[in-house]
């Protein structure tokens, strides 16, 4: 079973299959790849296409599978751009991993689209070899399997159960949900962010009126959860300090703290600070709030009641403030105006190492969307806007920046 919950694996995942009895496990490995949040690329070897359908795993996978490097169609061909596939995987996973296609693999063969593919990439590469008991140890694919070892390819399994042949021994694909696994703690522990404490913010905050009323935005902590989701799936041990929202964080890996007001949110956040390697703040903290909250509900009159606001405490400039080399520091900016120049202002007065601009003038962005448009800005004004994605891309998108900044900070 996948332990991972969905989307805490974004990662575009390019699938070979070859030309082995074990195929028939692909579907279900498509499968769960996809609900790990995987976008998936299947590329078949011909031989393949006599043990599983193509047509399953293109609906699966919901792209077309490529087998051939000129693809024929009426009145013209299209040829399938290997250094381009091999670009856009962020890992390449060849199972099963034939006998065949090892040995093509350790000696540079290339005589499909899938070995172009193997050649060209500059991904991590894992193989699940699948072949009988005796292929599994003969000396050559033994040498084959090390020679590709020693070259960085992460082999996954075999293992021991019943094989095609009827014989029970090693040499079994292993199952589609442990390959899954297999692949997201190797991805996790490849981060910089393995091991680091990252702490987030998400949601709103409500600042009381009466005991009934509040002070409060459209936040729903969606991005902020997302953040803390892909945190966690890099390896990081995540303390999330949330407002009020419906969202569940089931991570192991996530410790989560509820909070309520601002004040409540300060004192959580400036608590864990100190032990953090990472902050990012994207709640939506409540710049002001009633002097004084009234302790029965207020009734209705004649004349409404004046209400009298105070500033809440800024948390990302006392961050900014005590800030210790080697901590990275993250902010968010919403901006319905002169959007760049109020998030450079803010990088600058807050002592920022990067700020993420929203914009409520793009749709699909910003509260209560699956969606988000940001832009990001570092410390030294590097500027980067980003198209509309999911706020799980986003995620992805801004601790990649995250990655590159800790990988800088000293």
């Amino acid at each position: 079973m996948v332990m991972a919950a969905p989307g805490v694996f974004p990662r575009r995942v390019l699938l070979g299959v070859t030309g082995g009895i074990a195929a028939y496990k692909t579907p279900h490995l498509v499968r769960a790849l996809v609900k790990a949040g995987a976008e998936v690329q299947v590329v078949m070897t011909p031989a393949a296409h006599d043990f599983v359908s193509p047509l399953v795993l293109s609906t699966l996978s919901k792209r077309p599978v490529l087998t051939e490097m000129v693809q024929q169609q009426p009145g013209t061909a299209v040829w399938n751009d290997h250094v381009h596939l091999a670009r856009w995987a962020d890992l390449l996973l060849i199972a099963p991993a034939t006998a065949h296609t090892l040995a093509k693999m350790a000696h540079g063969l290339c005589d499909n689209l899938l070995l172009a593919c193997w050649l060209s990439a500059e991904c991590p590469v894992f193989a699940a070899p699948a072949m009988d008991l005796e292929m599994y140890q003969d000396q050559a694919v033994r040498a084959n399997l090390a020679l590709l070892q020693e070259r960085g390819v992460h082999l996954i399994g075999p293992e021991e159960g019943e094989l095609a042949s009827g014989l029970y021994g090693l040499g079994r694909m292993t199952g589609p949900e442990a390959i899954v696994e297999q692949l997201i703690t190797s991805l996790a522990s490849r981060s910089p962010l393995a091991g680091k404490q990252v702490l987030v913010t998400a949601g709103p905050t409500r600042e009381a009126i009466d005991p009934v009323r509040y002070i409060g935005n459209r936040s729903t902590g969606k991005m902020g959860f997302a953040l803390a989701a892909e945190a966690a799936a890099r390896g990081a041990k995540v303390e999330l300090i949330t407002g009020p929202v419906a969202l569940r964080s089931d991570h192991p890996a996530i410790r989560r703290t509820d909070v309520e007001s601002a004040a409540e949110m300060a004192r959580s956040a400036k608590a864990q600070f100190p032990h953090c390697d990472v902050a990012i703040l994207s709640a939506a903290v409540a710049d002001w709030r009633p002097v004084q909250a009234a302790s029965s509900k207020m009734k209705k009159g004649e004349q409404a009641p004046a209400l009298v606001l105070e500033p809440t405490e800024d948390i990302l400039a006392w961050m900014g403030s005590e800030k210790r080399p080697g901590q990275v520091l993250v902010g968010f900016a919403l901006e319905t105006d002169n959007e760049r120049a109020h998030a450079e202002g803010k990088l600058a007065r807050k002592n920022l190492d990067l700020v993420v601009l929203n914009s409520l003038r793009d749709a699909g962005a910003g509260f209560g969307h699956d969606t988000n448009k940001v832009a990001l800005i570092d410390a030294r004004k590097n500027y980067a806007e980003l198209p509309l994605m999911t706020k799980t891309d986003v995620a992805r998108a801004i601790l990649d920046r995250i990655e590159i900044l800790l990988s800088h900070a000293k």
